[in-house]
């Protein structure tokens, strides 16, 4: 039986909490900053220009997701600051 416990094989840390999520959100924004780059990379490889408008669009939604999770990742948007009363 596991134990309800988890650590992170890495570091020996307990799973869960902000260390968690921190590690999550800068993993995704890493693989959104690839696409993003890839992305932008192919809009020179294709003819069509729907294609490359397509491209250059879904790399500038990608890039406001990465914004995004920087400003949970920095407590920056009021959004995401825990109440002060809590």
């Amino acid at each position: 039986m596991q134990s309800r416990s988890r650590q992170h094989a890495q570091t020996g840390e307990p799973a869960g909490g902000a260390h968690d999520s921190l590690r999550h959100t800068r993993k995704m924004s890493a693989q959104f900053s690839e696409m993003i780059d890839h992305l932008r990379g192919d809009i020179d490889q294709v003819d069509e220009p729907q294609c490359k408008a397509m491209f250059e669009t879904a790399a500038e939604v990608l890039g406001g997701l990465v914004t995004a999770f920087r400003h949970y990742e920095q407590k920056g948007e009021h959004a995401w600051k825990q109440a002060r009363n809590s």
